[in-house]
């Protein structure tokens, strides 16, 4: 879990652009050091904080079909 200096943010929570109507998705904002991550559906609950170079693997990773059942 993330401290309240950790999540002032740089950059606001988003969801992705693929993500559906509802509210079943999790949201990435920024801060200068990390990516945050949170559960749209608990908004003031537990973030994930991970580097910026992480999440931008994970995500290319995801394009390009890494984590498919």
């Amino acid at each position: 879990m993330t401290t309240a200096q950790e999540t002032t943010l740089t950059r606001p929570w988003r969801k992705s652009s693929r993500s559906t109507g509802g509210n079943d998705c999790v949201e990435v904002a920024q801060n200068g050091t990390s990516c945050l991550i949170r559960d749209s559906k608990n908004p003031d609950g537990a973030r994930l904080a991970v580097r910026p170079q992480a999440w931008a693997a994970f995500i290319r990773d995801i394009k390009h079909g890494a984590y498919r059942s």
